[in-house]
């Protein structure tokens, strides 16, 4: 049984007891503990459920890789599931509850799956949940859906804040052990700026707990030196509780402070996210020694070797009293000794290798333990704890020869370097045949963008798994006992039978057992990445870190090919998970996405302004007075704005500068028609495609000087067509000289409207707004009613139009300006829904409506906006495939509801017969529709197979009840078809 002892505990302060409750029951532990040896200290062993089959389950760790003991943290609007017991620091008043299952840990009703284990091996949910459309809906989805996850989702906000901050540096050294320090004093000294991020609370490392001699001195010793040294050097940061979660292209790291876990509710934030550029990154990140797999290896009580001896040294915590060990290598000896230096009773040794020799190994057996040679754990005794194991000959299928009986086992298969974060970037690994394991390959580096390397692994990380082999690569001397070469072991005993097999575990998480793995090659998943997915090894919270090794290893002996031929699957970060919190930084509640408002907004809304999102943004619907219905209210815009003048806030349309001598060359890829050859003060429409071929945005463009162009983008779609043109600019067009800016909060834009729109702008007075002096489709800068404005000669709703843009201050001042200006001439605000009528009567697309990201620049009749004259741009390859230049394609046409009712919106256009599904088939859709207060009737644009060619024909849409509506198809410009009233 586990047990705290009397003395000892090198991390723990036992002058400051901590009370905690673990499933509801009380419990103690000390400032310093984690979560798992405070568990561990109060002699719980059982601590969880596996996934699939409920089996018990305990720690098997002591660090980030721990794939068992997650529990829900915290209770109130402080819980959080899936926390790792091994990474959670013990505090005051901790509330803890284990996951998955019921109705209670100790009995529940999910273990009922581990008897039926052979009718679930892998992937048989594969072929079971493919027999009928019924059987899933009624039975295995309901089923399924019940029984994924592991913790409860928290359904109270997070009370804590969360935030991200950004460091930049010469050399990120991840990993504050014995090499991380010393490649951290290294680069300081060289006058370098250095961060040094340990994911956990102290520094060293594994070293003092195993022992030996730096430079002379003892571990802690030098460490505590070191630390010294490096604190008083202004040109390093050191950082605790911080982890490197991802490094990626161009030296871009990615760290996790967990800053107040460990201290909830002190009112510092909890989490912070660390966006780091690092010249180089020193990857210290140590290894991880591996499990064996033995029937039985997941009974409570087995635990890594490395694991058991951390327990007893840095938190004075037994996990048993009478500890077996069980190895492959020499390392596993230290917990033997460490467990005799701590007065508990080592029942034996058992080494697979055939004659184990060197001074570990002496020095075990000169304190009087037996080691048995060539010898193998066939199975381990014991349901929700260990009480036995039976061992065998290694060579054999697992006849036992013996039976101890013991309360824990410390395993130990060898050591694998943590390389993830070598590998995010693209850095390579290679397989050491004599050390088995997977090492950094120094010749293939993740490079940057001259091809220098941006990460270098050292230390263990390296390979280099003793402490003489990572001082000598940090040029010093470290002392430490030699050891003898390890034997590969992936299943024990050897020739281990099928029984045996299907109880010997891999990813204890996901209960992946070694039977799951050698069936996946049977049937045919050769790929190591096609055998994690139909397995679901590695796939767990600890991503394989115990399981990915043994898990390869044995698909390449049921593949009959060496390990390097099968590989490795694929690094991803973060390298352990990351708070949503921390992810989502300060953008929550009402800042998660903020409401973006026009310098004019107040006034719009002291005016009674009906609300419309348009993005982020909020834009007045309509302005309806007191006891006006909203259509009314429309309709009574677009009238006066079409006899009268009529005021738009058109400040929200994005507004991109684009400039540099390649300016010219990039927008004529971006647009389908040519911008280059655009005159200064010349305003064009564009069309903006996707490299797929769809359209993405229109809008009009303006060159205001021989290098800079300004674009007009939609509302909502700014940003994204900003991050679009960099996009292209950063990762194929990186050498064009060409710079953009997103412009669109710099200014106020009001559009004003109407026959009398220049006459309001001549009592303004200023600059020349004749037809002359600035005729359709041009733009000047000048100043009206003393404001600097930029006047661009467009129009969205076929009436004489002027936009004015003025700086984003003035915006309000201006607006109220016109307003009182424009009195005599009947001058009246109009919303977003009037503009969209306006811009349907003259036959104008809009972003959106008519397209839906699948409809081309050609389905809209605007094949005029692409221009024949160059030779490519974004979408026109793609535009050139066989379903792209359909004749059946359906292209835009008006409709007019032959009772002058107006369409639903969406409708389909129904046709004759049915499809394979029995359903009625279609012919086109309803895009926009509206009623048109100057038509007194409904109007509507849609697209309709061949509809260009089918003038006149009536369609019929279904609508609510049964009902039909009849509608004709007619041109798409219904108000002034040769647009003489906007050219006047």
């Amino acid at each position: 049984m586990s047990h705290r002892l009397s003395s000892g505990g090198r991390l723990i302060d036992r002058s400051k007891p901590l009370a905690f409750k673990f499933n509801r029951a009380k419990a103690k532990g000390f400032a310093g503990d984690t979560l798992a040896s405070a568990l561990l200290g109060s002699g719980r062993t059982l601590l969880g459920r596996s996934f699939k089959y409920h089996r018990p389950r305990g720690l098997v760790a002591s660090g980030a890789e721990e794939p068992n003991v997650l529990v829900n943290l915290g209770r109130g609007n402080r819980h959080e599931p899936d926390q790792c017991a091994t990474t959670t620091e013990l505090f005051e008043g901790a509330w803890a509850t284990s996951q998955n299952h019921w109705p209670s840990l100790g009995f529940d009703i999910g273990a009922v799956n581990d008897f039926a284990y052979k009718l679930m091996p892998a992937g048989f949910y594969y072929k079971t949940f493919m027999h009928s459309l019924e059987a899933w809906h009624g039975i295995f989805e309901p089923i399924i859906r019940r029984a994924a996850g592991l913790g409860k989702a928290p359904k109270k906000p997070d009370p804590d804040r969360y935030e991200q901050a950004y460091a930049y540096c010469d050399v990120l050294v991840a990993g504050g052990g014995v090499a991380g320090l010393a490649a951290a004093l290294k680069a300081a000294k060289a006058g370098k700026r250095v961060i040094l991020a340990e994911q956990t609370a102290h520094w060293g490392g594994r070293a003092p707990v195993d022992g030996g001699l730096i430079d002379g001195q003892t571990p802690e010793a030098w460490i505590k030196d070191t630390l010294q040294a490096l604190e008083g050097m202004e040109n390093v940061r050191l950082m605790t509780r911080t982890m490197v979660a991802g490094l990626h292209d161009h030296g871009y790291a990615i760290l996790y402070e967990r800053v107040a876990d460990h201290t909830p509710g002190d009112g510092r934030p909890r989490h912070r996210l660390w966006r780091t550029r690092a010249g180089i990154t020193q990857v210290a990140t140590g290894a991880i020694e591996r499990p064996l797999a033995f029937a039985g290896n997941d009974v409570p009580g087995v635990m890594l070797a490395s694991a058991v001896r951390d327990y007893i040294v840095n938190w004075a915590v037994a996990p048993g009293k009478r500890i077996l060990v069980v190895t492959n290598n020499d390392d596993a000896y230290r917990t033997a000794l460490s467990a005799l230096d701590a007065g508990l009773e080592v029942a034996a040794v058992v080494d697979a290798r055939p004659a184990p020799m060197g001074a570990l190994v002496d020095a075990v057996r000169d304190r009087g333990v037996k080691v048995l040679e060539g010898r193998a754990l066939a199975k381990v005794k014991g349901a929700k704890s260990v009480k036995a194991v039976e061992i065998a000959s290694h060579a054999t299928e697992g006849s036992a020869v013996e039976r101890i009986d013991c309360d824990c086992v410390a395993m130990s298969g060898g050591w694998s370097p943590v390389v993830h974060l070598y590998s995010h970037a693209g850095g390579k690994v290679k397989w050491d045949e004599a050390a088995v394991m997977f090492r950094p390959d120094a010749t293939k580096p993740p490079t940057g963008d001259k091809g220098q390397p941006i990460a270098a692994a050292v230390g263990a990380a390296n390979g280099h798994l003793t402490l003489d082999a990572i001082c000598a690569e940090a040029g010093m001397v470290g002392t430490v006992e030699a050891e003898a070469p390890l034997m590969p072991v992936w299943v024990m005993p050897a020739k281990a039978s099928e029984a045996l097999k299907f109880k010997a575990f891999l990813d204890y998480q996901n209960d992946v057992k070694v039977s799951d793995v050698q069936l996946a090659a049977r049937e045919g998943y050769a790929s190591v990445e096609h055998t994690k997915r139909y397995t679901t090894l590695g796939m767990a919270t600890d991503q394989g870190k115990l399981s990915n090794i043994n898990g390869l290893a044995i698909l390449s002996e049921a593949l009959g090919q060496e390990i390097p031929q099968t590989g490795t699957t694929t690094f991803r970060p973060p390298y352990t998970p990351i708070s949503f919190g921390a992810i989502a930084g300060e953008a929550r509640g009402e800042i998660f996405q903020p409401l973006r408002k026009t310098p004019i907004h107040a006034w719009h809304e002291a005016k009674g302004a009906h609300w419309e999102p348009v993005g982020l943004w909020r834009r007045p619907y309509t302005y309806p007075r007191k006891g006006e219905k909203h259509r009314d209210s429309v309709n009574r815009e677009i009238v006066n704005t079409r006899t009268n003048v009529g005021l738009l806030d058109a400040s929200t349309l994005g507004k991109i500068v684009v400039k540099g001598p390649d300016a010219g060359r990039f927008l004529d890829m971006m647009y389908t028609n040519l911008m280059s050859t655009l005159p200064v003060g010349k305003c064009r429409y564009g069309l903006m495609c996707s490299d797929n071929g769809f359209l993405i945005d229109d809008g009009v463009v303006v060159r205001l000087s021989e290098d800079t162009w300004l674009c007009h983008t939609t509302s909502g779609g700014a940003d994204r067509i900003h991050g679009h043109m960099e996009d292209w600019l950063q990762c194929e067009w990186w050498d064009w000289k060409v710079y953009t800016a997103n412009l669109t909060e710099q200014y106020a834009q009001v559009a004003v409207v109407g026959p009398k729109a220049r006459k309001l702008l001549e009592k303004l007075g200023g600059m020349d707004v004749s037809k002359e002096a600035l005729p359709f489709m041009t733009y000047q800068e000048g100043t009206l009613g003393g404001f600097p404005a930029r006047v661009f000669r467009i129009s969205f709703s076929g009436e004489l139009s002027y936009e004015i843009a003025v700086p984003a201050n003035m915006g309000l001042a201006f607006w109220e300006a016109l307003h009182k200006a424009g009195e005599e001439f009947g001058v009246m605000p109009y919303g977003t829904e009037a503009l969209h009528v306006m811009r349907a009567e003259k036959g104008f697309i809009m972003i959106g409506d008519e397209t839906d990201g699948t409809v081309i620049p050609q389905d809209l009749g605007l094949g005029w906006a692409i221009s024949k004259k160059k030779a490519d741009y974004l979408g026109k390859r793609a535009q050139e495939r066989k379903h792209m230049t359909d004749p059946d394609r359906w292209l835009l046409v008006g409709l007019e509801t032959l009772d002058g009712s107006v369409l639903p919106d969406g409708v389909y256009a129904i046709d004759e017969g049915v499809n394979e599904n029995g359903q009625r088939k279609v012919q086109g859709r309803v895009t926009s529709t509206y009623y048109s207060p100057m038509l007194k009737k409904g109007i509507a644009m849609g697209l309709v197979r061949h509809g260009p060619a089918r003038m006149g024909e009536v369609l019929e849409f279904p609508a609510d009840g049964g009902k039909v509506i009849q509608a004709r198809i007619v041109d798409p410009v219904f108000y002034d078809k040769a647009g003489e009233k906007a050219d006047v």
